[in-house]
This record gives structure tokens, sequence and C-alpha cells, in this order.
């Protein structure tokens, strides 16, 4: 089975394969392109049009296009899908409902990012998801792929504050200030849908878990039209472990490090947002693999100011990073003191181009725009090796509704599911009683691990279907 994925369900993707028949894609939120290129490396899309707003991330487009890596015939929207009808959309590509296979993009939805302040929505309909929608019920493709922070699986439609939560004695939560609540209102407006209902699964993965030389937690939704219960396959990627591990994953490969990433690159390109000085200084100081706890005592006060009495969510600070690792989840500004991605063996930050690298772009691949907006199309970008793998697991379940002559389940699922696959990653531990944890490159890092997760996947329900 060296060149076959298999599905927890038993399915098998051909890894190779000599279809030269391709299937429909409308890409919406485009950015860089790392969902698209994904699905273009398994061979079996044809990318039709796509939708982006920033100019920047357009010229993007369009230089790889005229470049002849992506299609000549390609329709690039440059629009607000705020303000852009569906009406429009298909008046402009000439694409009529009914005709797209699939339908993929990552609504930029930053509200429901773990990594900042989560505030409620209220009514969500407004927001760039439901726009994704909106276009889903418009153009009716078979399936649609959404990409998505994994935070938006335990969003909330209301706010309530911690100090005012059921534990710190406020009133129990209501049903709009649940966690999850906006998924929910989502699953069940998508169900509301007129014609054939989708059935949707969502799968919280990371994809270094999946060959990506970098700790990413996504979500991504599938949906189909045809009743089909989808499934993602188990991780490929993992910690080696003792043949006496009772959690035990065989057949794993080894996690791609940032090594095997910046591997024969042999001009990284400038550095668009560097350090300052004040930073280098205090990074000099920090040994390949550590972070601000490799700084003398004072130097971190100094450094750190108020964030070193802080508690938790600190691994970011002064952090320089190791060849012999997978790469952090890469940001769009490399420089920040508290999120800093300084390279291993120079102190500055990493370029644009290591960062195009790191999430698998070719090359070749052009990317446009003042620095700024280069690192922020590909540190918002979907690495693409997780595109393709996601894009292998549409094309198995198109084929398959091919073969039947595209006749909808006779029994679909009663529910939708949201499923985590091992997306909470560990590479290295950086301090534990007092002491800290340096991540040598090349030398022995065994007491620097954490032990290997124990849950690999598990499934809940989310929603039951009208169907």
């Amino acid at each position: 089975m060296e060149n076959s994925t298999i599905l927890s369900g038993g399915t098998i993707i051909p890894k190779d394969t000599d279809h030269t028949d391709r299937y429909k894609v409308v890409s919406l939120f485009s950015g860089a392109m790392g969902l698209d290129l994904g699905l273009h490396h398994t061979g079996r899309f044809e990318l039709k049009a796509c939708v982006e707003l920033v100019p920047a991330f357009c010229d993007t487009i369009r230089a790889n296009q005229t470049a002849g890596k992506l299609p000549a015939d390609l329709i690039v929207i440059e629009d607000d899908l705020t303000q852009l009808s569906a009406e429009a959309f298909m008046e402009q590509t000439g694409i009529r409902s009914g005709e797209v296979d699939v339908l993929v993009g990552g609504p930029p939805c930053q509200a429901f990012s773990t990594a900042g302040r989560r505030k409620g929505i209220e009514d969500p309909r407004g927001t760039l998801l439901w726009d994704y929608l909106r276009f889903i019920e418009a153009l009716r493709p078979k399936f649609f792929l959404m990409e998505n922070v994994r935070g938006l699986l335990s969003a909330s439609l209301k706010h309530r504050p911690i100090s005012n939560r059921p534990n710190k004695g406020g009133p129990p939560l209501s049903e709009n200030e649940q966690p999850g609540s906006v998924i929910r209102m989502f699953a069940q407006d998508l169900q509301a849908i007129q014609g054939d209902p989708y059935h949707m699964d969502c799968f919280e993965v990371n994809a270094v878990n999946y060959g990506a030389p970098q700790l990413r937690e996504r979500a991504l939704f599938i949906g189909n039209r045809f009743g089909v219960e989808v499934d993602f396959p188990e991780p490929t990627h993992g910690i080696a472990k003792p043949n006496n591990d009772l959690f035990q994953q065989t057949g794993l490969e080894p996690w791609t490090t940032l090594g095997d990433a910046l591997h024969g690159l042999n001009d990284p390109g400038k550095v668009g947002l560097d350090f300052s000085p004040r930073k280098k200084e205090f990074l000099s100081m920090v040994p390949p693999g550590s972070n601000w706890r490799s700084l003398p005592v004072e130097v971190q006060q100094e450094s750190m100011g108020r964030a070193w009495h802080a508690k938790g969510g600190r691994s970011g600070w002064w952090r320089r990073l190791s060849m012999d690792l997978p790469c952090p989840t890469l940001v769009t500004m490399p420089n920040h003191a508290s999120t800093s991605l300084c390279h291993p063996t120079e102190t500055r930050a990493l370029t644009a181009r290591e960062y195009a690298r790191i999430q698998g772009f070719p090359d070749d691949w052009k990317i446009e725009g003042r620095p700024s907006e280069q690192y922020a199309q590909l540190g918002n970008a979907v690495p693409v090796r997780l595109g393709e793998v996601a894009g292998r697991v549409i094309a198995a379940e198109l084929d398959a509704l091919r073969n039947a002559d595209w006749k909808a389940r006779a029994t679909p699922p009663k529910a939708f599911r949201t499923v985590y696959i091992q997306a909470h990653v560990r590479t290295r531990q950086w301090f534990k009683a007092g002491k800290t944890f340096v991540w040598d490159d090349g030398g022995d890092n065994s007491d620097a691990n954490y032990a290997p997760a124990k849950t690999v996947r598990k499934t809940k329900r989310m929603l039951e279907s009208s169907s």
C-alpha cells in the first residue's frame, strides 16, 4: 500500500493516478493559494475561478498564472465577497448552479482564533463564514471544503466574561453562550438550504501529522449533497515510540523538521520583517531550540516587562528555532518578541522565502506585495500538504459517486460529526520542575520529549440531520 492512503473506514486513496479527467473547483478567499495548490498536486482538480479581495494577493495569483503555474483560463475576480452576489459571480464566470464539483476556501475568522481575545458575534450571518454558505447555496457544489482555525469549533455566538461564568458564581450559560454555538448555527443553516440537503463532517487536525514541517492545528469542514459520511486519514507522521508503548502507532514516519524544509535553500531571500537591534541583543543570548528561559533572570524581567509575571502561553518569547524539530505555527509577523520565529543559527527572523518552503510552496512560486503583505499571505496560508491530503479524500469520494451514477445515499447519516484526530501536538518540553529544557540540534534530546498522545481519534455528534 506504499502508493495509497487508507482512510479510517477502509477506503483506499491512490497517491498516483493516471486519470485524465479533472473535477471543477471554485476557490473563495484564495490568498496565496495553499489550499488550491494542495488540490492541484493530486492531479485530480482543475481550478476554474477564484475570488480574492486583497490586491497584492490577486497580484500573486496573476503572476503565477502568467508564469504558467496556474491554468491560463483561470478567472481571477478581485472583489469583496461581502458585496459580490453569487449571481454576479456566475455571470462573470459563466459557471452555472450545479456545475461546480468542489467549492474550497478559508473564510478569514480571526475572531474565532484561540491565539487572541475571543469575542461573541451575536448574529454571525453577516460574517464571511455566512458569505461562504451563501455561495454553497447558490452554486450547489457536489462537495465543499472549508478550512479555518480550530477555535471556530468551540466559538460561541455570545461572549460571557470569564469573571461572570458559572464556575465563578455566574448564572448558567444560555444556548448562544455555549461553546460551539457558532458552528451549530452554521450547520443548521446549511441544513435549511432548499433541495438536496448537505451533510458535513468536521475534522480537527494538525498539518505536522501529515508530513508538513509545521505545527498547525486546523479545522477542516467537508460537506456534500449526496449523504456521504466522509472519513479523514489517520496521521502518517509522528513520534517514534518504543515497542512496549501501550499507545504505539505503527508505520508512522518521523515528523518533517524545519531542517528538512529548508534543506537545499541556498538563497533564503531578504528578511522583510526583521527584529529590531534591541530584540536581536536578547535573541543573540538564546541558543537554538530554546527561548526566554535561557536568559539570566534579570534579563528576562527587563526584556519581558509585565509578561514575565504572567502564567502560561509564553513559550514564544525570544524563541529561537531548532533545525531538528518541526517549525511552530507560522504567524503573519515573525518579528514580535512574544511570538518570535528566530532562525536557528542566524539572529534574524525567518524570511518570506523560508516561510514559503515551510508552507510547502514550490521555490518558483511568486509572492507579490510589500513584505508585510507577503508574510500575511504565507502566514495565513493552508499548508499545501494538508490541502493535498484533503484533496485526495474528496477525489476518492467523487470517484465512488461517479461510478454509482451520482446516486445519493439511500440512508443519509443521522448527524453531523466533529472528529478530533490528534490535533494537539507537543513536540518538546520547555520547562518543568525548575529546569529549562533546550533542544540541542543533533544532540540527545530524550529528556525534552513529551509522552506520546493518548487520544488519536475522538468523534462526537454535533447536529442531527434533517434528512
